[in-house]
């Protein structure tokens, strides 16, 4: 056994004593996550997939942090409160105030403002409502006329809408609902929340496929900010994560030992080359790029957060799935995206290829880990781009 390995088990050790990691973070084949896909995949051509992961036996047993909840239930997953923490973020609870964070998914989550209200009481956080002019919901065009309910994509919106508050609990929350996972509705329900918001999460994607470039008018236009999810399959690129003006976000485990957090690169950090579209001038300058060997293609993610189930967040969903309600522990770069864009609603700035691989945003570099096809390297890698945005 190498000196480098025992190191990698000694650290493993200790976060999996810190209740946050249960898993090597280099091991070289996916470990038997108790997680399952909220969307199992692969998503069928011209549609995509949710990227959430649930530990279903988190209700039960807490998952990777217990907290107690106002019913007396015991709530699993990591806290606004520890998130913050780990990554510096701002704590003020008007954290991006004045701007407005667009999240696009698929279909209904017919709870999705109550359950808002349940979270957001849960942990401290101002209520973002319709009646106070925080929560808007509405479909792909704008209408009030919403698409059916579907309880997968219910828990991904649960997820989104309630870790975007978590972190910027000062903006105000738009929640744009397409009819299907096509990219069809999909492209129109962006449209949308380009015109309404700067900053627009998507926590969704799809293997990539010949002519995707022609959507790529739909991410990212102009001034506006668009996030997107890596993927949680591990080493490939998928789109419109590949979209060049998209800020692809992949995922880490996120551990605690003694001298504080720390990041690897999470196995299941989707990331890649891609076969279709051309990297940025911004990425294609950027220092660490030749190091990946895209050979001038676009490389994903840009950067990450925190995304293992395995040290998840802790999400309210009220509509029952697969048996399941209430509190959940919830992983997959679907945690990861709608933090960052979050983050970067709270900077009242566009966040662009430009400004990622410029000097504006400080990093945790993360040099250990792999995505079981690219491994982790100083400065840029395939699994979590830059690294952890903690600045």
């Amino acid at each position: 056994m190498t000196k480098r390995t025992l190191t990698i088990l000694g650290a493993v050790m200790a976060l999996a004593a810190a209740g946050l990691a249960t898993e090597s973070p280099a091991s070289a084949a996916p470990p038997p996550w108790a997680a399952v896909p909220a969307c199992p995949g692969p998503a069928a051509k011209g549609t995509v997939r949710c990227h959430a992961w649930i530990l279903p036996q988190a209700k039960k047993s807490g998952g990777s942090s217990k907290h107690s909840g106002s019913s007396g239930t015991t709530i699993g997953g990591l806290s606004p409160a520890t998130i913050k923490t780990a990554y510096n973020f701002p704590t003020s609870l008007t954290a991006g105030a004045g701007q407005t964070i667009a999240i696009v998914d698929a279909y209904d989550a017919p709870n999705a403002e109550k359950d808002l209200a349940t979270f957001s009481t849960q942990w401290g956080l101002p209520q973002c409502t319709t009646r106070n002019g925080c929560f808007t919901k509405v479909n792909q065009t704008g209408g009030t006329a919403l698409p059916s309910a579907d309880s997968r994509w219910a828990l991904e919106i649960s997820l989104d809408i309630q870790w975007a508050h978590a972190i910027a609990p000062g903006a105000k929350i738009l929640l744009v609902e397409a009819n299907s996972s096509g990219f069809g509705d999909l492209n129109a329900a962006e449209d949308y929340a380009n015109q309404h918001a700067l900053y627009v999460s998507n926590s969704w994607g799809g293997g990539e496929f010949s002519g995707e470039s022609t959507n790529d008018v739909h991410y990212g236009p102009g001034n506006v900010s668009a996030f997107v999810a890596s993927g949680d399959g591990g080493y490939g690129a998928e789109y419109p994560s590949a979209s060049p003006n998209v800020i692809s976000v992949g995922g880490t485990t996120l551990g605690h030992t003694s001298t504080g957090y720390l990041d690897y690169g999470w196995t299941g950090s989707g990331g890649g080359c891609s076969a279709s579209e051309k990297a940025t001038s911004a990425q294609a300058g950027f220092g660490g790029y030749a190091q990946v060997n895209c050979g001038g293609m676009r490389a994903t993610p840009d950067l990450a957060l925190d995304a293992d189930p395995n040290s998840g967040v802790a999400v309210y969903d009220s509509t029952p799935y697969n048996g399941q309600s209430g509190w959940f522990v919830v992983g997959g770069t679907s945690a990861s995206t709608p933090m960052v864009a979050a983050r970067a609603a709270i900077t009242g700035q566009p966040v662009k290829p430009a400004t990622v691989y410029g000097t504006s945003i400080t990093f945790r570099d993360v040099t250990q880990g792999s995505n079981n096809g690219a491994s982790c390297l100083p400065g840029y890698d395939l699994v979590t781009g830059r690294g952890a945005w903690i600045g």
